[in-house]
């Protein structure tokens, strides 16, 4: 697929020249600080340096004095409290952490991740019942909960109080709970808005140990909040940034038994980056609820023993074989509706229906169907008798406000710009495919339909240097808003070792006109530049620069990212 090369602009040299003379720091890893925003002595320390001091008291939180005066209550009064959660990773991971703290301290708690297949998102009635016919009296609601008026409405006529702690952007009134912990609220002073669910489940025990658990160790669940991070792909900036540096030290130092034993599972031997998560634990942890019950994704990462954890972990590990066969399936399937509908590519969206294909891998099937034909796009298939489904999107495109046009089509829907789930009936699916195409053609350029590479510094081989290399590594955690900085070096070629891994990604020896320094370079899924590059005609590369670590060998290794040639620039 074409990319188009977007060259950030550089800032002024006289900022640049200061602050690297301030930090001494090299010109272009400093042009990128002042890119990020990091443009002072201050800045930069706090950038480098993250401690937990960062965080932001979480009384902040409109509601988080209600909040833990309401568990405060519960337990004084020994009442049954009901951890609830979404089946997502941010959701188990939200409830393990709540869970898993309360339970050092009190007994009458338990938890409750709803059935993806049969309750689907969000708090349900099932849920409610369950609660109230086993007797709860507060729910602890997380990474959901925001547009749950009614579920909160039932609850109260059973008796029971609700307390949400979520991150999804909430409708033109929310739950009357006993209090609602999200940062996304007009009202709300917080000065971050963009914590993971399991982010404001750590703000909600922070918040409670301080008030009346001052002993309680709550750093010990950081590697869980890293692993949501990760997951949910929020941004890596302010406070998200330092809870991911604190929770990925954790996480490869001193793992929690269950993350432990998922790490041995899945084979990973070195450090775990966001990226690592990402491809690694993410989906392990979410295949529990994508073909079976997210409770056994709640029970490995609250496992207090090795043993247990590992057992679980097996288990686990086979839900995600399976996952991937259902996943594998769904998207050649999908693949192949789109190639055989010439009216469907012309579109500016794709949306695609069909009865059999399994609720839960339509999410990964919507973002593997981006890969190749970019543009947003919604998978669903039939579950309970609605219409369900996962949309996906692209850069510039904001989903949630184009699905908030098409609201009155939908029973429920939420998420967020990139990514969200709907459930509608199925006399709607004409009217809701139509309207949607409607939308993303008014807002959609055919520029829009060619993804971008954002080029962060044009720099030679001889600048990746060994302090170069230390200082980029200081940089991270990467992810959204915080991405690991994308180079561009011009003439470069082909020194030796040209090789294709199975037929799909290539691998060879870099090197630039008259520099000294080579370097290995990888491309995934690039095997379309093979034949390109096998000539002597040099080339332009676009590549993050990274560790690979190998039978205790480690080295630099460029990712590529694309590849150019002279007239493809133009």
């Amino acid at each position: 697929m074409e990319k188009r090369w977007i060259l950030k602009p550089n800032p002024p040299v006289d900022e640049v020249e200061k602050l690297s003379k301030v930090i001494n720091l090299n010109p272009f890893l400093t042009s990128i600080l002042i890119q990020r925003g990091i443009s002072t002595f201050e800045a930069a320390k706090e950038f480098f340096r993250p401690s937990l001091d960062q965080l932001h008291d979480p009384f902040l939180l409109k509601g988080m004095t209600n909040a833990v005066a309401r568990i405060k209550s519960a337990i004084d009064s020994n009442e049954k409290i009901l951890v609830f959660g979404d089946y997502d990773v941010d959701g188990t991971t939200s409830v393990a952490l709540v869970f898993s703290y309360l339970k050092t301290f009190y007994n009458q708690v338990e938890y409750y991740i709803p059935d993806r297949h049969s309750e689907g998102y969000g708090v349900s009635e099932k849920g409610i019942e369950w609660a109230a016919t086993n007797n709860f009296k507060l729910i602890i609601a997380l990474d959901l909960g925001i547009k749950a008026s009614a579920m909160v409405a039932l609850a109260a006529n059973q008796g029971i109080d609700f307390i949400i702690c979520d991150h999804h952007l909430p409708g033109e009134s929310v739950p009357q709970a006993i209090a609602v912990l999200d940062p996304k609220q007009t009202d709300c002073e917080y000065p971050f808005d963009e914590l993971s669910g399991c982010g404001l489940g750590f703000k909600l025990i922070q918040a409670y140990s301080q008030k009346y658990e001052p002993e309680t160790d709550i750093a010990q669940y950081l590697d869980l909040v890293s692993v949501s991070i990760a997951s949910d792909i929020v941004p890596i900036n302010g406070e998200n940034r330092v809870l991911a540096y604190f929770g990925l030290k954790k996480l490869n130092e001193n793992p929690s038994p269950g993350l432990k034993a998922l790490k041995e599972i899945a084979g990973i031997k070195n450090d775990l980056d966001i990226s690592g998560i990402v491809f690694t634990l993410g989906p392990r942890i979410n295949s529990a609820g994508r073909v079976a019950h997210a409770n056994s994704a709640v029970e490995l990462l609250t496992s207090s023993t090795e043993s247990q954890a590992l057992e679980f972990a097996e288990k686990l590990n086979l839900k995600n074989d399976l996952r991937r066969s259902f996943d594998l399936a769904t998207t050649e399937d999908a693949l192949a509706m789109i190639e055989a509908d010439v009216t469907l590519q012309s579109k500016k969206s794709t949306l695609l229906f069909k009865e059999t294909w399994h609720k839960g891998v339509i999410g990964i099937v919507a973002a593997r169907c981006i890969e190749k034909y970019y543009r947003p796009t919604i998978i669903l298939t039939e579950s309970e008798g609605k219409v369900t489904g996962s949309a996906r999107s692209i850069a510039g495109f904001d989903l949630y406000a184009a699905l908030v046009k098409c609201s009155d089509l939908f029973e429920k829907f939420g998420g967020h710009k990139y990514a969200a789930g709907l459930t509608m009936d199925k006399r709607n699916l004409k009217a809701f495919e139509e309207r949607f195409e409607e939308i993303a053609k008014k807002c959609i350029s055919e520029e829009m339909l060619t993804p971008k590479i954002d080029i962060d510094q044009i720099i030679n081989f001889d600048s990746i240097t060994p302090k170069f290399i230390s200082v980029l590594k200081q940089m991270a955690p990467f992810g959204p808003e915080n991405l690991s900085p994308v180079f561009e070096s011009k003439n470069v070629s082909v020194i030796n070792s040209l090789s294709n891994m199975k037929d799909r990604h290539i691998r060879f020896l870099a090197g630039q006109e008259n520099n000294s320094n080579f370097f290995n370079s990888i491309g995934f899924d690039m095997m379309e530049c093979y034949d390109q590059i096998k000539g002597k005609q040099p080339f332009s590369m676009a590549y993050t620069i990274e560790e690979n670590s190998f039978n205790g060998n480690t080295s630099i290794q460029l990712r590529i990212k694309d590849i150019k040639f002279e007239h493809q620039l133009k």
